[in-house]
């Protein structure tokens, strides 16, 4: 993944769960060498939409207490913590350089894999998909 920060040379190497590897088999293939050949507009305008949609986020709501796209990044950093992972190996997913940046996201309510037996995965990502 690219840093947000940076343009040229910056490639950052992360561990991926079980789960995303599986959901980027199963994404249809494209001459993009690109795993999903999406805008960063189109990607929030989905995003937004979605909401919308689903009701999650109304004009009556204040800003903060709606959902961002960003608060998606700290549930998954969160759940690595909840599932047990160590320091080191949420980085590794997160990509955070420093344990002050990971601070934020240890907080933690609960433990364990709150999405272990996700319904929807299997029909996001096949397993038969390779």
């Amino acid at each position: 993944m690219k840093h947000p920060g940076q343009k040229v040379g910056n490639d950052v190497w992360v561990e991926l769960p079980d789960q995303a590897i599986a959901i980027i088999k199963a994404m249809p293939r494209t001459a993009l060498p690109k795993i999903f050949p999406y805008t960063t507009d189109a990607i929030g305008t989905a995003f937004t939409r979605a909401c919308l949609f689903l009701n999650i986020n109304t004009e009556k709501m204040p800003d903060e207490e709606r959902l961002h796209f960003h608060d998606l990044r700290h549930d998954g950093v969160s759940r690595q913590f909840e599932m047990g992972k160590t320091i080191p190996q949420a980085a590794s997913v997160s990509e955070h350089r420093s344990w002050q940046s990971l601070q934020r996201y240890t907080h933690l309510r609960q433990t364990g894999d709150k999405y272990a037996g996700w319904k929807w995965l299997k029909v996001i990502a096949p397993q038969d998909a390779s």
